[in-house]
C-alpha cells in the first residue's frame, strides 16, 4: 500500500471517528456533545525533520535554591505518601495556580517521589491546549511524537485514545498481559523528563496506570552487579513503533523517521544524584558490546525483575480531575487495558518536555556521539 493511501485510509478513519457516536460512559453521544471533542485524535500526514540537540537546565535545579523547596504543598489539604519508595498523592493544590518558583519546586518533588498524583484539578485540564503548551514548555523543550494521534494543530499534545470502536494505542494483542513497562520514547537523544498526563474520559472502571521506581529496583539488585551494569550500555530503538504504524495500526502516520540512540543501562538524575536502571522492554534492543545471547539473557532477567518487584510499585486509579506527574528518569509505568468489554471511553492527553540526554552513573562512560 502506497504512502498516499495509507494517508487517505487514516483521514476517512478519523472523519469517521469525528462523525460517529463516542460513549462517554456507557451511554453513547453525538461527538459534537462531547466536552473534549475539540481534543480527539488527529492524525497530520505532516513530516518533520530529525531532532536537534538542545542545551536542557532542569527547573528542578533552582528550586534547590530555595529556602522551603516544598513551598508549594503548603495549603495542601491532603498529602499522602502512596508507598515509601514512590509516589504522592496531593489534594488542595491547584496547578492551574502554580507561578514559576511553585513550578520549579514541583519538578523538585517529582524527580524525589518519582511520582505525583494531584486531585481535583479540573481547572487545569480545561484551560486547553495553549495552557497544557504553556504549562510543559516551564519544564523543557517539548516533545512531537512521530506516530501518535494529537489534536488538531497542535502536534505537541501526544494522545492515548480508546473507545467501543478505534484504538489509537500501541497495544500487543497477541500477549497474555497489556502490561509493557516503559519509559516513554527512551529512544529520542533526550528523552523527556517530568511528563504531565490527564485522563479526559475514563471508563467507569478499569484504566488504571502502574508505575515502578527505577531507582528501588537498582538498589535491590547485589553490589558488584550494579556495577557491571554502570559499565553498560544499550540501543533504544523507534523503529518498530514506526513499523507498527506503518501496518496502517495506531493511525498509519509516521511524522518523523525512527531513530536508535545508545544510552547507558544505570543513569544519573541530574538534580538529584539518584541512580537508576534505564531499560524497558518496549524500546530497549540489545546490549552494546555483549554478544547476542549475552545480551539477551541480562535485559531478559532486568525485564522480569521489573515486572515482578510489586513492592516496588504504585497503581494510580483514575477518577475525574485527575492530573499525574512523574519522571520518565527515574520510574518506569504500564498502561492497563482492562476495560475493553465495557465499551467505554478512554482518553487521556499527555505534555511530555524532553530532558538531557542521560547521563552514565559510571562517570567516563563513553557513548557514540
Amino acid at each position: 500500500m502506497s504512502t498516499v493511501e495509507t494517508i487517505s485510509e487514516t483521514t476517512q478513519s478519523v472523519a469517521a471517528l469525528s462523525l460517529r457516536s463516542a460513549s462517554e460512559g456507557t451511554k453513547a453521544e453525538q461527538p459534537e456533545s462531547y466536552r473534549y471533542a475539540h481534543l480527539l485524535p488527529h492524525f497530520s500526514p505532516a513530516h518533520y525533520p530529525p531532532l536537534v540537540p538542545f542545551e536542557h537546565v532542569d527547573p528542578g535545579s533552582r528550586a534547590l535554591k530555595h529556602a522551603d523547596p516544598r513551598a508549594f504543598l503548603a495549603n495542601a489539604s491532603s498529602v499522602v505518601e502512596l508507598t515509601p519508595r514512590l509516589g504522592t498523592e496531593v489534594r488542595g493544590v491547584s496547578l492551574a495556580g502554580l507561578d514559576s518558583d511553585g513550578r520549579d519546586q514541583l519538578a523538585l518533588e517529582v524527580a524525589r517521589r518519582g511520582l505525583m498524583v494531584f486531585r481535583d484539578q479540573g481547572e487545569f485540564i480545561d484551560k486547553g491546549p495553549e495552557a497544557y503548551l504553556e504549562w510543559g514548555r516551564h519544564f523543557g523543550r517539548l516533545h512531537v511524537h512521530p506516530t501518535s494521534g494529537h489534536p488538531k494543530d497542535y502536534p505537541q499534545i501526544h494522545l492515548v485514545y480508546r473507545d467501543a470502536n478505534s484504538t489509537f494505542n500501541f497495544e500487543i494483542n497477541d500477549s497474555i498481559t497489556s502490561t509493557v513497562w516503559h519509559s516513554d520514547v527512551s529512544y529520542e537523544l533526550q528523552p523527556p523528563g517530568l511528563t504531565t498526563f490527564f485522563l479526559l474520559s475514563q471508563p467507569t472502571t478499569g484504566g488504571d496506570t502502574l508505575f515502578t521506581s527505577q531507582v528501588s529496583t537498582l538498589k535491590k539488585l547485589s553490589p558488584s552487579f550494579v556495577a557491571f551494569l554502570r559499565t553498560l550500555s544499550a540501543v533504544h530503538s523507534g523503529v518498530e513503533q514506526a513499523e507498527f504504524s506503518r501496518s496502517g495500526k495506531r493511525g498509519g502516520i509516521v511524522r518523523r523517521e525512527p531513530v536508535e540512540h545508545v544510552h547507558p543501562l544505570v543513569r544519573r538524575h541530574p538534580v538529584t544524584g539518584d541512580e537508576a536502571l534505564y531499560v524497558n522492554k518496549q524500546f530497549t534492543r540489545r546490549i552494546v558490546g555483549l554478544k547476542k545471547e549475552e545480551s539477551e539473557t541480562i535485559l531478559k532477567f532486568l525485564y522480569d525483575h521489573i515486572d515482578r518487584s510489586g513492592d516496588l510499585q504504585a497503581r494510580v486509579k483514575w477518577e475525574p480531575g485527575t492530573v499525574v506527574l512523574w519522571d520518565n528518569r527515574v520510574t518506569a509505568h504500564s498502561a492497563i487495558v482492562d476495560y475493553g468489554e465495557s465499551k467505554e471511553r478512554r482518553h487521556g492527553a499527555r505534555i511530555t518536555p524532553q530532558a538531557e540526554r542521560p547521563i552514565p552513573a559510571l562517570e567516563g562512560l563513553e557513548l557514540p556521539q
